[in-house]
This record gives C-alpha cells, structure tokens and sequence, in this order.
C-alpha cells in the first residue's frame, strides 16, 4: 500500500508532496519508517520516479511546497549518501530535463532557489554547480537564465546573475548565457522582447553593453535572428 502506484506512477508519498499536505507527509513517513526496510525507503520513495521522471523533490520544488521540500531533504540527509543524494535527487532531470533548479526558476519561486543553490554550494564542487546548473540546459535548449527572462522573474534573474558572477567566467557568462541561444535560436534578450517583458530588456541591455563588444551587440544580439528568421 505505501509504495503502490496510481495510473501516473505517483506513490501517495509524491502525491502528498504535490499537493504540499506537510501533516500527511509527516504522517506516512511514520508508517514507512515502522514497516519499510532503509532500502526500500531509499529506492521506492526518496529516489522513486513517477512516469514523468519526478521525484517527489521536484513535485514540492514545482508546486513551490518550501516546508515539504526541506523535509524531503532532511530525510535523505539521514538515509541517502551525499552522492546519491546530489546525483538522484539534487541533479537529476525528468523527462522534460527540468532538474529541481529549474523548476524552481519556471514557477517563479525565489525561496525554494535559494534553498537549492544553499545545498548545491555545500555538496557539489565548482564544476558541477557551473555545468549542471548556472549553464545546464533543459530538451529546450534553455538555461535557467533564459528561463528567468521568458517567465519575466526579475528577480530570479538577478539572482542567478549575482551567482555566475561569483561562479563563472565572463567568456562563460557572455557565450553560455547573455549570446547562448535555445532549441528555437533565442537568446534570453529575444525572450524578454517576445514576452513583451521591458524590464528584463533593459537588464540585458544593460549587461550586453557591460560584457560584450560593439561587434557582438550588433550581430549576436540586434542583429541575430531566431530559427524562423525574425530579430
């Protein structure tokens, strides 16, 4: 019963944590810890998967749940390795690719981002949080910048500047996200122009004429079309 399946591949531990009932959830990992072996716990709940690749980290971080989100990390601090934890559930992608972070970032919930970014900075190395977060791209093509620019977070955006400051280069920063574009050949300056979103426009202006060439401006931004032609 505690790790049956509903036509989704849900369990009723990730329906709980959809749905964002901390009492329940608190409720079932009673049961589990009375009646499930620690390997059962770790493979058919921690880690588990519905039939769109979720965990039940990504169902809290998707639905901005932030008190079930802290709770599931708690748990898997005790059951699960570090690297289990970092590479099954912090860095692990569903079937759209959206890890946790990007979640995060397409709903729009600056809380539960810092939050992840706080546990990625203690457990992943450099190289990790470069790669599998401030430059990973989902089937998109996107990054969690050019997320930040087509949903309009201003915010989030900000925020994920601030972190590829401190992070990346600025060869990086400029290639991999202020010119970097999607599946459709967007860049997030596009995205914000598409989105009708002037604010996000004017903080990648900004930053274009702070980091880029008059050259690249031109052709890579004013100038540089999308997949079907248009600027």
């Amino acid at each position: 019963m505690l790790v049956a399946t509903a036509n989704s591949g849900r369990t009723a531990w990730q329906c709980v944590a959809y749905k964002g009932k901390l009492d329940t959830l608190l409720q079932l990992w009673e049961w589990v810890e009375e009646k499930m072996t620690k390997v059962d716990v770790n493979s058919k709940l921690l880690l588990a998967t519905d039939n769109a690749g979720m965990t039940a980290l990504h169902d809290a971080a998707c639905e901005g749940n932030l008190e079930i989100l802290l709770k599931i990390r708690e748990w898997a601090e005790e059951k699960l390795t570090t690297d289990k934890i970092n590479i099954k559930l912090l860095l692990a992608a569903d079937n759209w690719g959206y890890t946790a972070w990007y979640w995060t970032v397409h709903e729009k919930n600056l809380n539960i981002l810092l939050k992840v970014w706080e546990r990625a900075e203690e457990q992943l190395t450099t190289e990790d949080v470069n790669i599998k977060l401030l430059l990973a791209t989902d089937n998109e093509g996107m990054t969690a910048w050019q997320w930040a620019a087509h949903e309009g977070s201003l915010d989030i955006l900000l925020q994920v500047c601030e972190w590829a400051e401190r992070k990346i280069t600025t060869e990086d920063k400029n290639r991999n996200l202020i010119l970097a574009t999607d599946n459709e050949g967007l860049t997030a300056l596009h995205k914000g122009a598409k989105e009708g979103n002037l604010d996000i426009m004017l903080k990648e202006w900004k930053w274009a004429e702070e980091k880029l060439t008059t050259e690249e401006i031109n052709n890579k931004l004013l100038l540089a079309t999308d997949n079907e032609g248009s600027t």
